[in-house]
């Protein structure tokens, strides 16, 4: 399946304490007081947490091409809503409840050459702002669209976020990984059965 759950977890010592990082197609989760962290260009990450316990997590993914997401039953809307609703669920499954999610968004850069003309940054954006309000989950903050890539810092148990605007990438590093992540998104079918409740 095109979403995974992080498994890079190691030990930071700028915010002395355990973190993951999440790359494109991936997402983390945990009750535990503890850091996610992850870098985004045109993608877009929804840091998800239970106000009340703490539980909480974030996702980092891109709408596949192949929509320009006027139709609601588009692969591509398709895939973004699982990307939500595979963090969402898990969160409900650990103890977290519906009515106590809040959201904060950040992405959807216009950073990858080649890519302005599907405005793939901005549809990122927009999708996850609608599928957020559609859900009735608020949202506290957001970063979106602009130019630049963000490297974002989410401390579940607190809520706290920060963002670091990169004003350049020292290398192509994040651009080659989200053109790979948009490549292989391409060819995997949408999977999973969605539970929207």
């Amino acid at each position: 399946m095109n979403n995974q759950f992080a498994t890079n977890v190691y030990y930071d010592r700028t915010f002395d304490c355990d973190a993951a990082k999440i790359l494109p197609g991936e997402y983390y989760y945990t009750g535990k007081n503890m850091l996610i962290v992850t870098v985004l260009g045109s993608c877009v990450s929804a840091c998800i947490r239970d106000r009340i316990t703490g539980l909480g997590g974030m996702n980092h993914f891109m709408l596949p091409d192949g929509g320009d997401g006027s139709s609601p039953v588009s692969a591509s809307m398709r895939y973004g809503s699982f990307a939500m609703e595979i963090l969402i669920n898990d969160l409900l499954k650990a103890g977290a409840r519906r009515e106590h999610l809040e959201a904060k968004v950040f992405g959807g850069g216009a950073v990858l050459r080649g890519f302005t003309a599907m405005n793939v940054g901005e549809r990122n954006a927009a999708f996850v702002m609608d599928f957020l309000k559609t859900e009735r989950i608020p949202v506290l903050a957001s970063d979106l669209n602009d130019i630049y890539p963000r490297k974002v810092y989410f401390f579940p148990k607190t809520g706290k976020v920060l963002v670091k605007k990169l004003m350049q990438t020292q290398n192509d590093t994040l651009a080659k990984r989200e053109l790979d992540y948009a490549k292989r998104l391409k060819v995997e079918p949408v999977g999973g059965d969605i539970d929207l409740f």
